[in-house]
């Protein structure tokens, strides 16, 4: 589109993401206009998502263009990543030099391990939505979160609402609008069982079952993650901007 000014989005691409963490929130933000889309990882082979196919990198760790837009997806593989030295060591130089840094679902656990929501407002999917605080983040039950120059998204869809507040926050409300009607994203859901307020007992105990079994010491990981953040170890510490 003639006369927007270009933004570069990164999104980082691990082993077992959520492609929807990464998918819904690019094909929102692909229609902020001359916008370019970098799907970063550590080297060009393809990346297996948590959907069965896979998604090719278009950047490495070492290559990456700096981002105005730095944006970390989750899923079952975001513990993996978050024990990675090079993975957070390219997330907190992409964050460094970032106008926004987002996350998208359990993408926050990893914005958190880098030392990036230390006393920032932030949200994440509410089945590990108690492990922000430990990360030093304030936690907030909201589907989207702004604070500052961070905004987080909570689960899986949300990073649809994420894309399209972030839009709006960028080019304006009535851009945003035209991306929503373009998408036709008008959701209404066959069941009333889309959080944890509105499911029944029996469907979240079998969710958390099968998720214990997809990440298996995931609560253990992610408090370990923390510690070491919090302790200066390989967490990319960042003091909270004014």
């Amino acid at each position: 589109m003639p006369g927007l000014s270009s933004i570069r989005i990164a999104f980082l691409l691990f082993p077992d993401v959520t492609q929807l963490d990464l998918t819904g929130p690019a094909q929102v933000l692909s229609r902020l206009g001359n916008a370019t889309i970098d799907l970063v990882a550590r080297d060009v082979a393809p990346v297996a998502t948590d959907a069965g196919f896979a998604l090719l990198p278009t950047a490495t760790f070492a290559d990456a263009p700096p981002p105005d837009i730095l944006c970390i997806p989750g899923g079952f593989g975001v513990n993996d990543a978050m024990e990675d030295p090079a993975t957070l060591a390219w997330v907190g130089r992409a964050a460094a030099g970032a106008t926004w840094v987002t996350s998208v679902c359990t993408g926050a656990l990893l914005l958190g391990a880098a030392g990036l929501l230390r006393g920032y407002r932030a949200t994440t999917h509410w089945a590990s939505h108690h492990h922000l605080a430990a990360f030093g983040a304030i936690p907030v039950r909201e589907r989207v979160v702004f604070d500052r120059n961070r905004v987080t998204g909570g689960g899986v869809t949300a990073g649809i609402d994420f894309g399209l507040a972030l839009t709006a926050a960028i080019r304006g409300e009535a851009h945003a609008r035209l991306v929503q009607l373009g998408l036709e994203y008008d959701p209404h859901p066959p069941f009333d069982s889309g959080s944890p307020e509105h499911a029944d007992d029996a469907t979240i105990a079998r969710y958390q079952a099968l998720a214990a079994k997809s990440a298996p010491g995931r609560e253990s990981r992610t408090r370990a993650a923390a510690e070491r953040m919090m302790s200066g170890g390989d967490g990319v510490a960042a003091p909270p901007r004014a």
